[in-house]
């Protein structure tokens, strides 16, 4: 048996995504993010595939990204307040982490196990992130898997996507507290 690590459970058990729009700088520097990146690959990756990768979004680049998520969910057809609040997920980060799914042709694993490989990723780099003292918050969206938006802003081309728009920062507020699933009416056990 493993060493028993009560206080890595006590943070799974108390862990509370930042939301997004109250991050904002300072957030991690290239050397803190890197220490991130390589906890978030340490994920279930079934015959060694990574089968993601990441596109660090900061600066002027997120200003660019923003413009064009604006651009492609207004021709998308969404009502202005909409493409506003898109644009300002961008605009308004500190810095963004685009977990990208990059699944592999191959017959020994399943393109939807790939993909929750690159699930794993985004939540491994949002729960190391926050055991490190930053805000975090998983996005997704319309544009995480638009070619279009991809391929202009973050030059992402198919069958690849975002699996998920991880931002990185500062908290100014603590989230509220929000009703958590009943495990119990989850859950079937089968003993026979």
């Amino acid at each position: 048996m493993l060493t028993p690590r009560p206080e890595v459970m006590d943070f799974l058990l108390t862990r509370r995504s930042r939301p997004g729009k109250t991050l904002v700088a300072p957030c991690p520097d290239r050397e803190a993010l890197t220490v991130l990146l390589t906890a978030a690959a340490r994920v279930p990756d079934h015959g060694k595939l990574e089968p993601w990768r990441f596109v660090v979004l900061e600066g002027a680049a997120l200003a660019r990204v923003a413009a064009s998520a604006a651009a492609r969910t207004e021709a998308m057809g969404f009502a202005p307040e909409r493409v506003a609040k898109t644009a300002m997920m961008f605009s308004s980060a500190p810095l963004i982490v685009a977990v990208v799914a990059a699944p592999r042709p191959t017959e020994k694993v399943p393109e939807g196990e790939q993909v929750l490989s690159a699930g794993a990723v985004c939540l491994g780099l949002v729960n190391a992130a926050l055991a490190s003292g930053w805000g975090a918050n998983w996005l997704t969206g319309p544009l995480a898997v638009d070619a279009p938006f991809l391929k202009e802003a973050l030059d992402i081309t198919a069958p690849d996507f975002a699996a998920g728009f991880i931002v990185l920062g500062t908290e100014t507020t603590p989230p509220p507290e929000r009703p958590r699933p009943d495990v119990a009416a989850l859950t079937r056990w089968v003993d026979l």
